[in-house]
């Protein structure tokens, strides 16, 4: 079922989102129980389901580029979370692996995960979660990141 609908237009979903992205990244960054940012997490549990990925997959599956990822990198690395290191079969790649800390960290970050979706998913039933994910899902599809990027560089299109 589509919504092409003009009620559609009030629910003021772009300032709903935004406003919603501020206050959960907040309310993360002000728990003290956190030794990493969102960020850092994210790239953690990347690596706690694959140690040793590429440093360019971990960037896709974060949605960064290649300097937003060397970023995050270089402070996890200094946090000593993970190791940068050579890939053996291409001298130019590099591959990220999580460190005995960063494990740790891991296990901390997950439970804190839970923490945070219990409390955003509280109030609803597990079908209204389903369609809400589908619809956040969904924006990426709609707004894939190559395209944005180009759209920028050609105010043209």
């Amino acid at each position: 079922m589509r919504n092409k609908s003009l009620e559609a237009k009030h629910h003021r979903l772009i300032y709903l989102l935004n406003v919603a992205q501020r206050r959960v990244q907040r309310w993360i960054a002000a728990q003290r129980s956190s030794e990493v940012t969102p960020a850092q997490a994210g790239l953690l549990f990347i690596l706690g389901k694959q140690d040793g990925v590429l440093m360019g997959e971990a960037g896709a599956a974060l949605d960064m580029g290649p300097a937003g990822i060397s970023g995050l990198v270089d402070r996890s690395a200094a946090a000593k979370l993970v190791e940068r290191r050579a890939d053996r079969e291409d001298g130019r790649a590099f591959r990220v692996w999580l460190t005995p800390k960063g494990r740790t960290v891991l296990a901390q970050a997950k439970a804190d995960a839970a923490a945070i979706n219990a409390a955003l998913t509280e109030g609803f039933t597990s079908a209204e979660i389903d369609i809400v994910a589908r619809w956040l899902t969904s924006i990426q599809d709609k707004f894939p990141r190559d395209s944005i990027r180009d759209s920028a560089r050609d105010p043209e299109q």
